[in-house]
């Protein structure tokens, strides 16, 4: 399933430079970044639910925000790309983890 993964992280101080590093290396780790806080993670059910687990454990729901978008298996009609930076497929480019 294709998940959207967003978050805007309270930056201010020390402790949220942390979690900013934190979230999106999660991120990085399972999707690929289409935006500077926007993630496209195309995940089993499973991995789904570790990945969501790791970032709820991670930010503060005091300061942050995440934000997960379900796409589904039929994501390939729901996304358009229009702009400067090149788009990918995520079911055939590979993806280095």
């Amino acid at each position: 399933m294709l998940v959207l993964v967003t978050y805007d992280v309270n930056t201010a101080c020390p402790e949220g430079q942390r979690r900013l590093r934190q979230i999106a290396k999660v991120c990085e780790n399972k999707g690929q970044r289409v935006q500077y806080s926007v993630f496209e993670c195309d995940l089993e059910p499973a991995q789904w639910v570790k990945m969501k687990e790791k970032l709820l454990t991670l930010f503060d729901p005091q300061k942050d925000s995440l934000r997960f978008y379900f796409l589904g298996s039929n994501w390939e009609r729901k996304i358009e790309h229009h702009g400067a930076k090149e788009s990918y497929h995520p079911t055939q480019d590979t993806l280095m983890f």
